[in-house]
């Protein structure tokens, strides 16, 4: 075999690796409409997306936004959801902040609304919550109170919002509070007309139905999601924003004479 017969075959190896570990999950990112479907639709999202011109979105939350797990920063799920989002909308310039911080609850992300979410001016946010609340504290005291008070906030600053409830894991599981932060999470969103990204169902059916093992969408801490399932998750976010944004009619604004996104694009050309 010649050098350049022996260089062919080994990128024909890597790129069959490659593809071998992309597939499966590829193939797998799938759940039921009942679970990713959002009963609210994105007006302000949807609004961007039709100008076509820029759409900032920015994630908050704790590890899972951050990224533990992830092999690297371009696989947590808000890189990955940039991708998909760009995948889908091609001439539209995406914009995903991962302001994630790892350890932190609903009070400490909320604390950090003026500095990392409200400066940017964003059309959604996407707040992930809960997971830590669940494995720090045994009862609820608080929790909704702060959370009703940051989706307040975001929908006083024209936002749409999002909310992702906790990750499907063993150490979650083990701790009986859990179930309460889903439902409150659940409860919220119908009461206050928000999205609820519903994390925690999608990755158990993905587990009761066989598409994946807990090993193979949690890492070895029992606890922080992998490559495979923030990228899954990313997909399946995506999907269901599609689906949000196609049924969502214009935000109504404050003042007729000045809409809600002529202030974001005048912000955002300022900064």
């Amino acid at each position: 075999m010649n050098l350049l017969s022996a260089l062919l075959m080994v990128m024909f190896l890597l790129s069959a690796g490659s593809l071998a570990r992309a597939t499966p999950a590829a193939l797998r990112c799938t759940a039921p409409d009942e679970v990713t479907h959002f009963k609210v639709t994105l007006p302000y999202t949807a609004r961007a997306i039709r100008r076509g011109a820029s759409l900032v979105i920015v994630a908050i939350g704790s590890s899972s936004t951050q990224g533990v797990g992830a092999s690297d920063q371009a696989h947590t799920y808000p890189a990955r959801l940039a991708e998909e989002m760009r995948r889908r909308w091609p001439r539209l310039v995406v914009t995903v902040l991962n302001k994630g911080v790892g350890g932190e609850t609903a009070e400490q992300m909320l604390a950090r609304f003026p500095r990392d979410v409200l400066p940017y001016h964003p059309q959604l946010v996407i707040w992930q919550t809960g997971s830590n609340y669940a494995l720090t504290r045994e009862n609820m005291q608080g929790y909704e109170q702060t959370v009703r008070e940051g989706i307040a906030r975001l929908k006083a600053a024209h936002t749409d919002v999002i909310l992702m409830d906790p990750q499907y894991a063993p150490r979650v599981l083990g701790r009986p509070l859990h179930k309460t932060i889903v439902d409150t999470m659940g409860v919220m969103g119908h009461d206050l007309k928000v999205a609820v990204f519903r994390r925690f169902a999608v990755m158990r059916y993905w587990v009761t139905k066989g598409q994946y093992r807990m090993e193979d969408i949690v890492t070895k801490d029992q606890l922080h999601m992998n490559d495979v399932s923030y990228h899954c998750i990313a997909r399946l976010l995506a999907d269901s924003l599609v689906s949000a944004v196609r049924t969502a009619s214009p935000p109504q604004p404050d003042n007729p004479s000045i809409t809600s996104n002529d202030r974001h694009e005048g912000r955002l050309s300022r900064q």
